[in-house]
């Protein structure tokens, strides 16, 4: 297997469109057509991260965050980043990122948070708009299924909870067939007109080339028409954050308890205590304070989160408590999920977890004299 069908894969799952401006996933380091020996996931590519990758004989990493954020200017070894890159293109070590755009589908990173908690009714906190677009296209009548069908397979037509969704109308198309066509009907030279059928349905933007191809395979026109527009629909099943219900309410002390627990950490920084009883839950792994207006706006109980600065817990204004677990902590079951959906595809694949812990946050206890 190539690291060009792992990537495929991931982005099948998780696509590249859907990153953030700022972010730089995908095939960080390596040639796409290498054969793959073994998989690594992991939150972090560090050297300890990359050795451990040798050892296993694992010569493709896949990772949360990406090995290089910002461009790099010189590779000389001077920081943690630069010899990273150095040692992994020095052992012919893949290395492929699927950062925000595994944050930005609700299956991803905060879906496993989820997962996690026990949540249900999930939705999108904060659904991502312009990246919709629509086709219309005009197919004769006894064409239309296998029109149809060949652009539904590539993905069109999913709204939601929804497949397959579209819309048709009879009408009445005409073309004139001029010297060196080959035309599916008609006459060079003449017009023709046919009854057609109109059909349009909205797809996610990143489809639109596999969707243009297929249409154009399973249609019997030489030159078939269509029209492919932009949406500023905001889409259901990609954006930042999740929401989602706990199946038994609890207290906010019990709350705070399960999240230390489920998290592994001995110290939450939080907002102060509403007095409310917590059931409906906010998520965002990682840095999420850009979504506390959201939060609060739909009138959620507890948001999970990391990153938080000292004034954005005033925000809070007692209707929230804001619960910062830990950049790593809310993210730590990223690799889980990565291992998950490779072997869900490559179940005999070597797919392995690492066993590195990458946090460069510690935290020091103070003990209470005995």
């Amino acid at each position: 297997m190539t690291i060009a069908a792992i990537a495929t894969y991931l982005e099948s799952v998780a696509p590249l469109a859907l990153q953030e401006s700022y972010d730089n996933a995908g095939l960080i380091i390596g040639d796409p057509q290498w054969e793959c020996s073994g998989i690594l996931c992991t939150l972090d590519v560090t050297e300890a991260v990359i050795q451990e990758a040798l050892e296993k004989n694992c010569n493709c990493i896949i990772a949360h965050h990406p090995l290089i954020f910002r461009p790099l200017k010189r590779l000389n070894g001077s920081d943690p980043a630069e010899r990273a890159v150095i040692m992994a293109v020095r052992n012919n070590i893949a290395v492929y990122a699927a950062h925000t755009n595994l944050d930005n589908v609700v299956g991803g990173v905060n879906g496993k948070i989820a997962d996690k908690l026990g949540l249900v009714n999930r939705s999108v906190m904060e659904p991502k708009t312009s990246t919709l677009k629509k086709l219309f296209t005009f197919v004769p009548d006894r064409y239309l299924e296998r029109v149809r069908s060949a652009v539904f397979a590539v993905g069109g037509g999913h709204i939601g909870n929804y497949s397959e969704c579209g819309f048709t109308s009879q009408g009445t198309g005409s073309f004139l067939p001029e010297a060196g066509a080959k035309p599916f009907t008609g006459v060079i030279g003449q017009r023709r007109e046919e009854q057609e059928v109109k059909l349009e349905m909205i797809f996610p933007a990143h489809l639109e080339a596999m969707l243009v191809k297929a249409l154009r395979a399973a249609h019997p026109y030489e030159e078939p028409a269509f029209d492919i527009i932009n949406l500023s629909n905001a889409h259901p099943g990609t954006g930042s954050g999740v929401n989602g219900e706990l199946k038994f309410p609890m207290d906010e002390n019990s709350f705070l308890t399960l999240l230390q627990d489920h998290f592994q950490t001995d110290s939450i920084r939080h907002s102060p205590l509403t007095g409310k009883t917590i059931a409906r839950i906010g998520i965002c792994g990682g840095a999420g304070s850009f979504l506390i207006t959201n939060a609060l706006r739909n009138k959620i109980d507890a948001f999970v989160t990391a990153d938080m600065k000292y004034h954005e817990f005033f925000e809070a204004d007692g209707r929230l408590l804001i619960c910062d677990i830990g950049h790593f902590e809310s993210e730590q079951f990223t690799s889980d999920l990565l291992v998950e959906l490779l072997l869900h595809k490559f179940p005999t694949f070597a797919v392995l977890k690492s066993e590195v812990k990458t946090n460069p946050v510690n935290y020091f206890l103070r003990r209470k004299p005995s």
